[in-house]
């Protein structure tokens, strides 16, 4: 039985993940500045500072499925309550490091922990509601993320003024808050039974099976290029070309992420109810659209002022991909198996691992235009890939 579904009303889980979200990015966005520098202080190369971000995201990607297996054997709670422990005790011990060996393992036991609970909290997100609310669920919840992660950088700057272990002590303390209401507000005993704790062997959703369905693939497929576009090349390269081509300031470049973040938590409040009422389908749709025409604009860039253009479009065009993706593999699978939460999850982890470094390729062998060019091309898959999807949206949502 979905709580409070049947009314148009989110239930308490979706209230309860959100909250979790933010303190779980506001910590995360506390370390960002202070990663490269703390690394630093081991007098390591440029390289190895790469290294120690790469390792937390391989962890995550190797460590998916075994997630989404632990997920199946102990329930979404438990899970997510030990992940996020577990973030939080390798934060404590990344801040305490006394080498770079050290600070290396630390940050890749973290991944571990961090797939965990996304993982898990992606899954019981998905099971808490039905398809009438789905995509305004999975818009709380990524606003959670997105309000912590505008937070977190401000905040961790200014603690790395103190000491740059200090961001990994206060993460450390955000993770153990969330993992705190993790247990005490997503329990059965204060919720309730209106979500099993741990589901049954015969409602679970196989992989094989999972791998059958069209949508699924190409939420997969999706995933993969929104996040090649966002994380390879919005928050890799873009910064330098518009420093290094456009003439643009860091304080320029800064003032680009901002607004690119306020204007997808904008959109974060209309995108679920669009993806509820029109349909997954259409707004995929204009999420892969938005998005191409920030690599377009990317592409004609002649000024600074192109890059502000591009970055509206990308917090717009996030929004809808992050919301309706999300919301099509719940529509399908309503969060039974966690092996197929799982490996959707992974293929936006490995775009974000495999963009960076093909986009980077192509700026140091050719130059920044065939980069973005390229990214244009590939992206534009998605617009067929949902132009063909059929809409996975069963219920209609009332206004």
């Amino acid at each position: 039985m979905l709580n409070k579904s049947s009314k148009g009303l989110l239930p308490r889980e979706v209230y309860v993940l959100s909250v979790v979200a933010f303190f779980v990015a506001l910590g995360y966005g506390m370390i960002i500045p202070a990663i490269p520098l703390f690394a630093k202080t081991f007098h390591v190369n440029n390289a190895q500072i790469g290294a120690i971000i790469s390792a937390f995201a391989f962890a995550r990607f190797a460590m998916g499925l075994p997630a989404g297996k632990l997920i199946d054997l102990f329930g979404e709670r438990k899970v997510q309550a030990v992940g996020l422990v577990l973030v939080a005790a390798s934060s404590l011990a990344a801040g305490l490091a006394q080498s770079y060996s050290q600070l290396l393992i630390y940050r890749a036991l973290g991944g571990i922990g961090s797939v965990m609970f996304s993982v898990s909290a992606g899954s019981l997100l998905m099971r808490s509601v039905d398809d009438s609310i789905r995509g305004r669920a999975q818009s709380m919840y990524n606003g959670g993320f997105l309000i912590g992660g505008i937070a977190g950088p401000a905040v961790g700057g200014i603690l790395s003024l103190i000491s740059l272990r200090i961001p990994f002590f206060v993460y450390a303390g955000t993770l153990i808050c969330a993992s705190f209401v993790t247990t005490v507000f997503l329990s059965e005993k204060r919720l309730g039974r209106s979500i099993k704790n741990k589901q049954d062997a015969s409602d679970r959703v196989l992989l094989k099976d999972a791998l059958k369905s069209y949508p699924y693939v190409a939420a997969m497929a999706i995933s993969f290029l929104t996040n090649w576009v966002l994380f390879g090349l919005r928050n890799s390269i873009l910064p330098l070309f518009t420093k290094e081509e456009l003439g643009a300031s860091n304080t320029v470049l800064g003032l680009g992420f901002t607004v690119a973040a306020v204007v997808q938590g904008v959109a974060l409040i209309y995108v679920g109810k669009i993806s509820d009422f029109r349909g997954r389908r259409f707004a995929l749709m204009i999420g892969s659209f938005t998005l191409l025409s920030g690599v377009a604009t990317i592409i004609v860039a002649s000024h600074w002022w192109f890059y502000f253009l591009a970055m509206v479009f990308f917090g717009i065009g996030g929004a809808f991909e992050g919301t309706a993706a999300s919301a099509v593999v719940g529509d399908l699978f309503g969060g039974k198996g966690g092996k197929v939460i799982a490996l959707w999850q992974m293929a936006g982890d490995f775009g974000n691992i495999v963009s960076p470094v093909v986009l980077g390729w192509l700026v140091d062998a050719h130059s920044y235009k065939p980069a973005f060019i390229a990214t244009a091309v590939v992206f534009s898959l998605t617009l067929l890939l949902s132009a063909k999807m059929p809409e996975t949206r069963k219920l209609t949502g009332e206004p």
